[in-house]
């Protein structure tokens, strides 16, 4: 369904534009229909950008995107079938309008020949299958309802369409703990249907909640990939270790976390393509069976 070929996006900075940022660098992964990847990486890796490229929100410089085999093509067309839903929800509303105003404007655009009362009922079915009570959200401006109300709402919004994929960046991070489950199991609701859904994130334990596979990015590069249970059951590079080694664990004192050293090749800079360790699961290393030796 999505796929991403050799993509990067290099930002001219400085006086003039003398300077050049690189901020995705060379990144290939693919998400088929009925699938959940999880993009991860820390703050700054790049992964809101590889988002927002998908979205034709922000251009291409080099590579390529294709979604069904088609070019990205931002336009009435390619937001019928492609959307996103982003990490503050209420910058998405507009606090003057009520919040379901955002359904109103997808029935103008997208289908304004539908019947009142046939368009109410497909929203009140979108609203109840995003686990909401029309009664309790619809005609409600944006400040009387609660983050996760408004998250699902925006996913509501995305299933009146005829949606294919779903860009879903940190999502959750605003969220409670208990809404951060239902809009989980929502997204898993959407896979079931069908849907193709990119899951950006930095939450390693939501990562691994319902994604097959995990593509693990580092300063704008793909360092590793895979499916999930073998990303996190047997990391095999560095920044997957040291991201895992992070994570607190309720069993063991903060400071008896593992140490995690760095990888010889990585550290001077010789860093190859992808290798396939195992079948389906990659990772970035110029000596591949020597690094594995370096790596404690």
């Amino acid at each position: 369904m999505l796929k991403l070929d050799n993509v990067t996006k290099t930002y001219r900075v400085g006086a003039l534009g003398g300077k050049a940022v690189t901020a995705v660098d060379r990144v290939s992964f693919d998400v088929r229909a009925g699938e959940v990847v999880s993009l991860i990486g820390e703050s700054g890796s790049g992964k809101s950008t590889i988002g927002r490229m998908i979205l034709g929100l922000t251009p291409v410089t080099g590579g390529s995107i294709t979604v069904a085999g088609a070019p990205v093509r931002p336009g009435r067309d390619y937001y019928r079938s492609v959307q996103g839903v982003f990490q503050d929800p209420f910058s998405c509303y507009n606090p003057v309008f009520k919040a379901d105003r955002v359904f109103r404007l997808i029935k103008e655009t997208y289908h304004p020949g539908v019947p009142e009362d046939e368009w109410a009922a497909r929203v009140r079915a979108a609203v109840r299958d995003v686990r909401l009570n029309p009664g309790e959200v619809l005609g409600k401006y944006p400040h009387q309802l609660s983050g996760g109300q408004l998250q699902r709402m925006l996913i509501a919004r995305a299933l009146l369409l005829d949606l294919k994929l779903l860009v879903a960046d940190e999502i959750t991070s605003m969220l409670d703990a208990s809404t951060r489950v239902d809009v989980l199991n929502l997204l898993a609701d959407l896979k079931a249907r069908g849907l193709a859904v990119l899951y950006v994130t930095h939450d390693l334990a939501l990562g691994t909640y319902l994604a097959e596979r995990t593509v693990v990015l580092w300063r704008g590069t793909v360092v590793e990939r895979g499916p999930t249970e073998q990303v996190f059951g047997d990391p095999l590079h560095p920044y997957t270790r040291r991201l895992l080694a992070a994570v607190p664990r309720l069993h063991a004192p903060w400071e008896d976390a593992p140490e995690v050293r760095s990888c010889l090749y990585h550290d001077t800079g010789a860093v190859g393509g992808l290798a396939e360790a195992t079948p389906g699961h990659f990772v970035a290393c110029a000596r591949l069976s020597d690094c594995q030796g370096d790596v404690s």
